[in-house]
């Protein structure tokens, strides 16, 4: 971008985020856009309300990877859901643009704030993929340590990929820089 716009870029190379990072966030958050609206939502959505083979697309994922949370989500996990729908899915695109734009300075706080939600609401997920028993669940659950090793793995990159936003916009001189302007 233009000198003081929205996005400029810092003149130094080393102050600057590395591209490949920042194409990183900015395709994990534009494919959260789809995978938000027509996976994860559906937990909170009546019965029959979307199409046969956006439900059947949820009945194989679950199957697969013997994922329950999705079929029958406990009341904490909704909660996760509700906040993915209402706080996180509005700010995909602003942070997916800005990251695929790149060297916008602005997204360091939402971009904080993100990261440390997302990665804040993943560690009872995991914990409970980890350690919780799925015998009596009546949907079907992870039961070796293997497919426990393979659910986790379907949620670990919406923990790491948070993590690594969070010390880019904590520890990279371009997003740390202290504002320099004059205060009045």
């Amino acid at each position: 971008g233009a000198v003081g716009g929205p996005c400029a870029r810092v003149g130094a190379a080393m102050a600057a985020a590395p591209r490949w990072r920042e194409r990183l966030f900015a395709l994990y958050f534009l494919s959260h856009v789809p995978v938000t609206l027509l996976i994860d939502l559906q937990p909170l959505l009546p019965p029959g309300i979307l199409p046969p083979a956006l439900a059947e697309l949820l009945r194989w994922y679950t199957g697969a990877f013997r994922d329950p949370l999705m079929l029958q989500p406990p009341e904490w996990f909704k909660a996760f859901i509700y906040c993915e729908a209402f706080l996180q899915l509005p700010f995909f695109p602003v942070a997916g643009y800005a990251f695929l734009k790149g060297g916008c300075k602005w997204i360091r706080t939402p971009a904080i704030i993100y990261s440390t939600h997302v990665a804040t609401t993943l560690f009872p997920i995991l914990a409970h993929i980890l350690f919780h028993d799925f015998s009596q669940s009546e949907h079907s659950g992870p039961q070796t340590q293997r497919e426990r090793l393979t659910l986790l793995s379907i949620y670990l990159p919406y923990l790491l990929i948070p993590l690594l936003i969070l010390y880019t916009m904590l520890r990279n001189p371009h997003y740390n820089q202290a504002d320099k302007r004059k205060r009045k």
